[in-house]
């Protein structure tokens, strides 16, 4: 979607008869039946009037296309500012503009971000300005038809018009994409250059022809991205499909190609941890995206997307291959069926609301449904790990049937991770409480251990770790203080001389590949829906084991954790339902670290009755 559309002199026009803040301002309500933010009015306002100034070159043609705020349909990304005509040889041509009203910023360490305060809001760390134009330029080559399939030049770049030259944007670190995305900035040496950088790019005008192409352009992967994509599987062996995963995928595939916007199919797999739902989940993208069909793996958890974006990327940049994945929040805006096929991974992550707010849509399920002309959904009930999560079974069916879709179910029940023992996942979950059957394992087939203290169990780790394949987990019951202050620990047990901070603030979402990230202590929000060979976990004071039972403590969680927030709230409106849902949060917290190891698990726990139980119950296994 375009926000605004015209020509040079029409835009001209109207930044000198009008504020062009007020008629773009009017645009996007018109075209999207909503008022803008005041940050993005202040944006227009700060920004529109430079690239005005310019424009405002008689060099440059009359009848160049001018657009504003393009929103590029696959990734929830706007484009700023784009220009459209032809080039020398009258070869269509478009320019990317990315604005920014920095003033200052720093160099980062990591690739391609850059810390800088965006919004108005404090320093925090993002993309390099050239990146994004970059990127935006290569979503729209691997996705818009209208790009790919034809001989448009694209030339990104970024107009800093606030920011002085002080050798932080131009820095060597940045090399690789200012020299393909220039950047821009303050004085008027450098507007000169960002005319002529212009003029070099346009020698005739077209109207906005090429503009209207791209809007109306059909959406769907080049054929390069997905040529690379479905190459790039076929040559990882951790993607090889086995037993009923080839079942399934066969059986998802099949619905996936006979759906139509009147025939809608939702397909929902259940499968509990190590089953390789993610594995079905990643090859059926590959394979559809391979049939020319536009799809997106879609996962409420950030670590998984972004891990097998890693993973998969290849010879591509990062930006490139992520137009195949992305999360389930912004689907409340987008059109029916616009989508061939939607890959949802750990589904029961999904929430009612989107929006940081939990404000904007009605029901994410009912949207992914919705978007797509085929949805599949990848469940497990036992792995609900917050009060927001909603994506059970009955949930899916629900909205699929009142949406008219058609619905298969299929479950996968081999048994891949833990070492293949599905009698380990059977104790683990009677001693965890989830089910009142008694199930003995025996610990040669899983190497599970209790450990006596957390240092003993990271060394462990450590020891286990000679593929990076080795992490230590805990529950959330200690707060990011390292967020605040970096040299500080996090997770403090003075009484084992045991410090360390937990994975947030750098590695992020990668955590679980990132080298030397074994130092660290990750979370459920950074190894769900994800796996190693050898798996640590800190089991903290939110589980108790009093009076021959296992218990729960949720006021032991940290007041940060998201997972049960507004729990106090709820228990007032209701005690007992709200207790239940915490407790049964707080047990699948567990299990769902306890299943991230391939070999094995070895836990410690803070508290000395809950770590009696855990080695009576080993102990009581193998006998």
């Amino acid at each position: 979607m375009l926000i605004y559309q015209s020509t040079k002199d029409g835009f001209l026009a109207d930044n000198r008869d009008r504020m062009i803040e007020d008629v773009v301002s009017q645009s996007f309500l018109n075209r999207t039946g909503r008022y803008a933010s005041d940050g993005e009015y202040r944006a227009w306002q700060g920004s529109l009037p430079y690239m005005a100034k310019v424009l405002h070159d008689p060099q440059v043609p009359g009848d160049v296309g001018v657009a504003i705020e393009y929103g590029i349909p696959q990734s929830g990304k706007r484009i700023d500012f784009l220009i459209s005509g032809m080039a020398e040889g009258l070869t269509p041509n478009l320019m990317i503009v990315e604005l920014k009203q920095w003033s200052d910023a720093r160099v980062s360490e990591r690739d391609g971000l850059i810390f800088a305060r965006r919004g108005g809001r404090s320093e925090i760390e993002g993309t390099h300005p050239s990146y994004q134009a970059w990127s935006y330029a290569a979503l729209l080559r691997g996705f818009n038809e209208a790009v790919h399939d034809s001989s448009v030049g694209l030339q990104p770049c970024a107009y800093l018009h606030n920011y002085p030259d002080d050798g932080v944007m131009n820095h060597e670190r940045y090399r690789a994409y200012t020299d393909r995305a220039p950047v821009f900035l303050k004085g008027e040496e450098e507007l000169r250059r960002l005319r002529e950088f212009v003029r070099q790019q346009f020698k005739v005008g077209d109207a906005g022809k090429l503009l209207v192409e791209i809007e109306n352009g059909r959406i769907r992967p080049s054929k390069t991205l997905a040529d690379g994509l479905s190459r790039m599987l076929r040559g990882n062996q951790e993607f090889v499909l086995v037993d009923d995963q080839k079942v399934v995928y066969e059986a998802a595939l099949f619905a996936a190609r006979a759906a139509s916007e009147v025939s809608k199919n939702v397909v929902i797999v259940e499968g509990g941890p190590g089953t390789g739902k993610s594995i079905v989940a990643i090859n059926l993208l590959s394979r559809l995206t391979n049939d020319g069909l536009l799809v997106q793996y879609i996962s409420r958890n950030a670590a998984p997307r972004k891990v097998y974006e890693s993973k998969l990327a290849g010879s591509f940049r990062k930006m490139e291959i992520s137009g195949f994945f992305n999360g389930p929040g912004g689907f409340h805006e987008k059109e029916a069926n616009v989508f061939d096929t939607l890959v949802i991974d750990e589904a029961h992550r999904l929430n009612e609301k989107s929006g940081f707010y939990g404000n904007l849509g009605e029901n994410q399920i009912k949207e992914l449904i919705a978007a797509a002309r085929s949805a599949i959904f990848f469940v497990d009930d036992n792995q609900v790990v917050t009060l927001a999560d909603i994506g059970s079974r009955a949930e899916i069916e629900k909205w699929a049937t009142a949406a008219g879709a058609s619905v298969s179910s299929h479950v996968l029940r081999s048994q891949f991770r833990c070492n293949g023992s599905d009698d380990y996942l059977a104790w683990l979950d009677s001693t965890l409480g989830l089910n009142d059957s008694i199930v003995d394992f025996e610990p040669a087939s899983f190497d599970f251990r209790v450990v006596d203290s957390p240092s003993e169990l990271h060394r462990l780790v450590v020891d286990k770790n000679d593929r990076n394949r080795a992490r230590v987990v805990a529950g959330y019951c200690w707060d990011w203080v390292s967020k605040r202050f970096p040299d500080r620990s996090d997770i403090v047990i003075p009484e084992h001389d045991y410090s360390r901070q937990w994975n947030l603030a750098t590695d992020a979402s990668l955590w679980i590949i990132a080298p030397h990230s074994v130092e660290q202590v990750g979370c459920i929000h950074t190894c769900q829906g994800l796996e190693v060979d050898y798996v640590g976990v800190i089991i903290g004071p939110d589980l108790l084991y009093r009076d021959g039972t296992l218990t729960t403590a949720v006021e032991n969680r940290s007041v940060q954790d998201r997972s049960v927030r507004g729990w106090r709230r709820l228990a007032k409106i209701d005690p007992e339902g709200t207790a239940a849902r915490v407790d049964r949060i707080i047990r699948n917290t567990y299990r769902t670290l306890m299943t991230r190891g391939m070999k094995g698990c070895f836990i410690f726990c803070t508290d000395a009755e809950t770590q009696a139980y855990f080695k009576r119950e080993l102990q009581r296994a193998g006998t």
